[in-house]
């Protein structure tokens, strides 16, 4: 039997459960090249004048766009090798990859939203609360759009190779983890 895995992690999960972080850090280890969708995301959110919750609503209405977000991933993976894929659904495009989903409380996603500066020019906040209503939303809107889109379900777990709760770990531990696990992983 052909192996047909790829070194490439894809990193999905929670919002604001640590995806950026741990692809920096997990780059930083390996020395692999990043490709982020989310980036992808808020550039083309931001040149419709759109917050991120707004073009979840875009996107609903226009499924060809969200189509072309979501194979960018693909199309860039199917070019290179030693990546790693920061894009939620960066497991379904790559599925040779080793996929990875971060978990977090839902209280520690929103206060680290909330104080995220890196994310105010697409995801600015009031309060705890807005954030917390928008990232609630943000989470049912896409998981409805990709189940009707793609036929594919981001919150069953058995998609994954690794489910990784980052609620109580630091940035350092998470990475640890994953880079254990994903030697496993190449070596099975």
């Amino acid at each position: 039997m052909l192996n047909n895995k790829k070194n490439i992690i894809t990193i999905t999960g929670d919002h604001a459960s640590g995806q950026g972080t741990l692809s920096n850090n997990l780059k930083e280890k390996l020395g692999y090249e990043i490709y982020r969708n989310g980036q992808y995301v808020r550039k083309l959110a931001s040149e419709k004048g759109m917050s991120i919750s707004d073009f979840q609503i875009y996107l609903n209405e226009h499924p060809d766009l969200d189509r072309q977000i979501e194979n960018s991933a693909k199309e860039y993976a199917s070019k290179t090798n030693n990546l790693i894929v920061d894009a939620k659904l960066g497991w379904y495009a790559i599925p040779e990859s080793f996929k990875v989903y971060l978990k977090v409380d839902i209280d520690v996603a929103v206060k680290r939203a909330y104080e995220d500066n890196e994310r105010k020019d697409s995801e600015a906040y009031s309060s705890l609360e807005e954030a917390h209503k928008k990232i609630i939303y943000r989470h049912q809107e896409e998981t409805k759009r990709w189940i009707e889109e793609y036929g594919v379900n981001r919150d069953d777990m058995t998609n994954y190779d690794l489910v990784l709760d980052t609620t109580k770990l630091s940035p350092n531990e998470v990475c640890d983890i994953v880079l254990e696990k994903y030697k496993e992983w190449l070596e099975k």
